[in-house]
């Protein structure tokens, strides 16, 4: 008898700690939120290496990029927080080509970024089901009640997954944190420059509460 508790009791241990191992904590947003540069920013911070490479292009991301076995530390020094960082591509309710030949693209080329770029959407909103806790990163200069932020917020209330709301760019004039507030009242949310690293430490705290 004591055996067979034994045998329960070390498979639960090595779930459990499976579990802890392998959380993905996701970062979503629309295109040019800082998704990436955050990402890079935490990576850095805790690895020593950046993650990819980001850009004003909007759908720069284009595919899925993890991270695994990120170990963060509390500021006492007493928790620490192992998980797998997964950068989305920015979620759009729409992809045009033509916002690329803006950018300075040939037709071709911008017509086949944008059949990337809503391929990357979609491998993004799949991903979903994966995902134990989100961070969704929003920029904080442009308006929160946006129909790609509410369809993010939306779908992460519909598969009840934890969710820090990140106001980025707060280091510009017009960033407004109120607003941001205002508009998702029932997250948690926190204001940081992932560009300048400014008030990041007070979101690395904040996951700590985020992921139990």
């Amino acid at each position: 008898m004591i055996s067979i508790l034994k045998k329960v009791l070390n498979l639960f241990l090595s779930d459990w700690f499976k579990s802890k191992k392998d959380i993905k904590l996701g970062l979503y947003g629309p295109p040019n939120s800082g998704k990436t540069t955050l990402a890079n920013r935490i990576c850095k911070d805790w690895l020593g290496e950046e993650m990819g490479s980001a850009s004003n292009v909007p759908h720069e991301t284009r595919e899925i990029h993890v991270k695994e076995q990120i170990t963060l530390k509390s500021k006492d020094g007493k928790k620490e927080l192992l998980f797998n960082l997964v950068d989305t591509p920015g979620i759009a309710t729409r992809v045009d080509y033509e916002d690329f030949l803006k950018a300075g693209m040939t037709e071709k080329k911008a017509k086949k970024r944008a059949k990337e770029a809503t391929k990357g959407v979609i491998e993004a909103i799949k991903w979903l089901d994966e995902m134990d806790t989100v961070l969704v990163v929003l920029d904080a200069t442009k308006d929160p009640y946006s129909q790609v932020n509410i369809t993010i917020i939306g779908n992460l209330a519909a598969r009840d997954i934890p969710v820090l709301v990140v106001a980025n760019k707060v280091d510009l004039k017009k960033a407004n944190m109120k607003k941001v507030q205002a508009a998702f009242p029932q997250y948690p949310i926190v204001g940081i420059s992932a560009k300048y690293g400014r008030k990041v430490k007070d979101l690395y705290e904040n996951m700590f509460d985020l992921i139990k």
